[in-house]
This record gives structure tokens, C-alpha cells and sequence, in this order.
């Protein structure tokens, strides 16, 4: 059997910044493609049934386009993922506000989050596996949090073509810390997901108010379109007449995953399947929470690497992470981390289709 490799080279510069492709090969036919610039996931190829080959993750073509404006496409985001309301929030007895750019909320860190960084790199490989190693420091301040912040987020590809991401963070002042990753997943490669099946292993969901703020507790996905604890096919799920719906034009929202909070191992929170395709990715982590979206703002401004366009629902992200705006939410699972504290998350993206075409 082929050993997993790892290859290095340069993938385009813009103005003062420069940054690196890393090519993670499982050696059995999987390959991530890792750039230094945000951590991004710039591609994830995954061979079908058949054994044919296309990535399973929308991309954009060049630097320039990752540096400009787009929607987090692959990549790390941080030091908060998903929404802070009002981009405020009170630790310790003081107020911290960060950037409101979101219809007046935080989002994923702000305009200068861990999306615009250039991490550093160490890869590895063994029989088993290839590795990215990314590092970044945050100072206290960054962005409006407090806390000098050391994050490190390793891709492992191995030989079942299983792709983990393992996050780590400390800090030297009690800070708030949710991260993950923001790959938009199309399991066919091109065209839209509204064909896709999605199962997400949860009862509960959190319904927003018009800006995508949890409005309330969570509520049971019983007898609303957010029932997924079945596969359900997108298109069928997002037709269903709802205010939910409405407001966020399909699902941006995020499900309250079923199990304990901090489980030993990840536990499965989502099941994605394109028939027609040939290929099905399980979502595992060790996350409270998944935010499900399904591209309601792409509208083919942007172009595809082969030319293309990202239009409206033409992929979904499957987001792990503790729930919006948490550090304003006694309720929620905390998102608070103090210097004697080591920050850690596991997500799994796991392609169970791979192991009949080994077969």
C-alpha cells in the first residue's frame, strides 16, 4: 500500500503577504489541500464508488480571491465562531466589545480574524498518516478579546481517508475561545446540494431572531423541517413553509447535538449523502453544537477554480462548534478559558462510502 505523504509549495502571493499549498495524500486515493492563509481547506478529493476523483469542498481560485471579499470559504474561524450579539459580552465583572460587523453583531472573530492570518506550518508523515501542524498567536486585544492567545489546529489525513482536525488554545487572561472550520461541502462536486440527504444526530435546535441571534432556549426539531434525526433531502426539508426558514433564506442555524457535552471520543453529528454521486461523508466531533448552512447568501458573484459560479444553495456547511453567542448564555455549554485551562476539540470527517470501494 502507498505511504501517506505530504508536499509543500507555494500557492500566490498578495501584496505582503505570501502563502504556502500543503497536499496532504492518504495514499489510498483521499487528498487535502491546506493553505497557510487562514488555515483554508482549499480542497478535499474524494474518490466515489467507482473510484472516480473530484473534491468534495467549494474553492476559490487564487490568493487574491481568499484575500478579497467572500464568506469564509474552507476556512479557520476565530477567536469566536458564529454570532456574539451586539459584540458584547461581560467576563470577570468587564465588559469586552468587539467588532459588530454582522447587522450589528460579531461574527466568526471579526473583519480581521483568524480567516486573514497566515499560520505556521509543520508537516509530517508516517505509514498511517499525513499531517499539517498550524500555529498562530493572537495578543491580548486582538480583535477586542482579552488574553494572549496560542492556538494550534492539526489536519491528519489517514489511510481510510478519514480527515481530522484537532484544535488546541491557551492564554494567559481568562479569554472566550470557539473555533472551527468553514468548508462548504458539495459531495458531488459541482452543480447544487439540494439533492443531498442530511441526517443530523440531534433532538433540539436553536431558533433565531432576524439577525441570526438565538432568540431563546432550544427548541425541539419535533414536527418542523428541522427534524433531520432521519435523512431528509435538502430540497424537500427547505420548501417547508416556516419562519425559521424565512428569516434565514434555508437553514443557518445551529443543533444542539444529542450526548453529553464532553464526550471521551467524538460522537457522529452528521450523516450527508449524495446519491446520485456516489459518496457520503460522516461529521464526528466532540462539540456541543453543529451550525448547519446551506449557502443561502452565495449568488454567483464568485467564480469556481474550473470556472464556474457559487450559487445560492450550492453547497452546505456543517460547522462543529459551542453555541452562538455563549459567553451572553449562562445556559449554554462555556466558552470561557482561564491561563490554567488547555483549550480542545476534535472533529472527524469520515467517508464510510470508501470502505466497500477498498473492499
Amino acid at each position: 500500500m502507498p505511504r501517506p505523504t505530504v508536499n509543500r509549495k507555494p500557492f500566490g502571493a498578495h501584496g505582503p503577504t505570501d502563502a504556502d499549498v500543503l497536499t496532504l495524500d492518504s495514499g489510498t486515493g483521499v487528498r487535502a489541500e491546506i493553505l497557510t492563509y487562514g488555515g483554508i481547506l482549499h480542497r478535499l478529493t474524494v474518490p466515489d464508488t467507482a473510484g472516480d476523483p473530484a473534491s468534495v469542498v467549494r474553492s476559490l481560485p487564487s490568493l487574491d480571491d481568499y484575500t478579497g471579499k467572500n464568506p469564509f470559504f474552507g476556512a479557520l474561524v476565530g477567536r469566536y465562531a458564529n454570532r456574539i450579539a451586539h459584540g458584547r459580552f461581560t467576563l470577570d465583572g468587564t465588559e469586552h466589545q468587539v467588532p459588530a460587523t454582522d447587522r450589528g453583531h460579531a461574527l466568526h472573530g471579526g473583519p480581521d480574524g483568524f480567516h486573514t492570518r497566515v499560520w505556521e506550518a509543520a508537516a509530517d508523515a508516517t505509514d498511517e498518516a499525513a499531517t499539517v501542524r498550524l500555529t498562530l498567536h493572537s495578543p491580548d486585544g486582538d480583535m477586542g478579546f482579552p488574553g494572549a492567545l496560542d492556538v494550534t489546529v492539526t489536519y491528519t489525513l489517514d489511510t481510510a481517508g478519514t480527515l481530522a482536525l484537532d484544535y488546541e488554545a491557551t492564554t494567559d487572561r481568562a479569554t472566550v475561545v470557539n473555533l472551527t472550520n468553514h468548508a462548504y461541502f458539495d459531495l458531488a462536486g459541482e452543480g447544487d446540494i439540494l439533492g443531498h440527504s442530511l441526517q443530523v444526530d440531534a433532538e433540539r435546535y436553536l431558533p433565531v431572531d432576524e439577525d441570526g441571534i438565538p432568540e431563546g432556549p432550544a427548541a425541539p426539531v419535533r414536527d418542523t423541517p428541522f427534524d433531520l434525526t432521519a435523512p431528509r433531502t435538502l430540497a424537500e426539508r427547505l420548501a417547508l413553509p416556516h419562519e425559521q426558514l424565512r428569516r434565514a433564506g434555508g437553514f443557518d442555524h445551529c443543533w444542539v447535538l444529542d450526548g453529553p457535552d464532553t464526550p471521551a471520543g467524538p460522537r457522529r453529528a452528521a450523516r450527508l449523502t449524495a446519491p446520485g454521486a456516489g459518496r457520503v461523508m460522516e461529521v464526528w466531533t466532540t462539540e456541543p453544537g453543529i451550525q448547519v448552512y446551506t449557502a443561502n447568501q452565495l449568488d454567483g458573484t464568485l467564480a469556481t477554480a474550473d470556472g464556474g459560479r457559487h450559487d445560492r444553495h450550492s453547497a452546505v456547511c456543517l460547522e462543529t462548534q459551542h453555541l452562538p453567542d455563549s459567553p451572553n448564555r449562562p445556559d449554554h455549554p462555556g466558552t470561557v478559558l482561564r491561563p490554567d485551562e488547555t483549550f480542545r476539540s476534535r472533529t472527524e470527517f469520515r467517508f464510510p462510502h470508501l470502505r466497500d470501494l477498498a473492499g
